[in-house]
């Protein structure tokens, strides 16, 4: 079903805010922040693209922006700068992200152009206010999630059209080198944003399929559901008891004629009963 229906240009980074138990959302190239409150929806305008959130308060949330990491203040739209990022390279943006359960915050780096611009991404980790670059050389660094127990973490360069696994030490630092995890050159399917269950599951929304795929812990496909926009970008589980898995759509690299075609593009989904996720950890700062 159809959760909102504000098209977004570039939707991303889905969040499930467990103390405020809505769903949060960005609109990169809209440089937007979305959500549907006790009022009914609203939205926030940047002067910048934003990308990604975790939750710090009740009415704080830690956003990735083009240039740094902010605190926003919801009711008064206050902004606090906690660090740049990749200030110095006006090519980049941010892109996907999340906390870990550690209380830290990933963030992947992106050329503006994508594809065109390989090698120019990296991801870096926010943890108690040290900002740390842990992999670089990456093109569109997507699928950062991590395992209930917080000893892995998930990550994916779309282009390679792989998912990576790492195992983290007890701080949420990696602590080894990333292997493959699921490999999907052969299906011609491109990883986007992921979200973890609470049995340890990996849900990957996959752009261009118009799906999010289920992957077992040890990588094996398990399920796929699909809906009715191509560019699926960005899931998250939550509503009451969590079991309502919400993704984000995008218009994106879709002409008029493929429009018509799938309307509902940009829009963002939602789909009950999929599977039971598990709150999304609070950031530490």
């Amino acid at each position: 079903m159809i959760y909102d229906s504000r098209p977004c240009e570039l939707g991303e980074g889905a969040l499930w805010h467990p103390e405020r138990r809505q769903l949060f959302w960005f609109d990169i190239l809209g440089k937007k922040l979305h959500t549907v409150g006790r009022d009914g929806p609203q939205s926030w305008t940047f002067v910048e693209m934003v990308s990604a959130a975790g939750w710090v308060t009740r009415d704080h949330l830690l956003i990735a922006g083009e240039r740094d990491l902010f605190l926003f203040e919801l009711e008064s739209e206050e902004i606090e700068t906690l660090t740049e990022l990749e200030a110095g390279n006006p090519g980049t943006r941010s892109n996907d992200g999340r906390a870990d359960r550690q209380g830290g915050f990933w963030i992947g780096t992106m050329g503006k152009r994508g594809g065109d611009d390989p090698g120019l991404g990296s991801i870096y980790r926010w943890y108690r206010g040290e900002l740390r670059k842990l992999f670089g050389g990456l093109t569109i660094p997507n699928s950062i999630c991590f395992s209930p127990d917080g000893r892995t973490g998930y990550f994916a360069d779309t282009v390679t059209q792989r998912i990576n696994r790492v195992p983290l030490d007890a701080d949420g630092w990696p602590a080894g080198e990333p292997e493959t995890f699921v490999n999907l050159a052969d299906q011609r399917v491109y990883p986007d944003g992921a979200t973890i269950d609470a049995a340890g599951n990996l849900w990957s929304a996959q752009w261009g399929a118009g799906r999010v795929a289920c992957y077992a812990p040890d990588g094996t496909f398990v399920r796929a559901v699909s809906f009715d926009a191509p560019h699926t970008s960005c899931p998250a589980f939550g509503g009451p008891d969590l079991t309502m898995l919400f993704v984000t759509t995008a218009q994106e690299g879709l002409d008029a004629a493929a429009l018509s075609l799938v309307p509902l593009s940009g829009q963002t989904f939602a789909a009950a009963n999929v599977a039971k996720g598990i709150p999304e950890p609070q950031v530490i700062l």
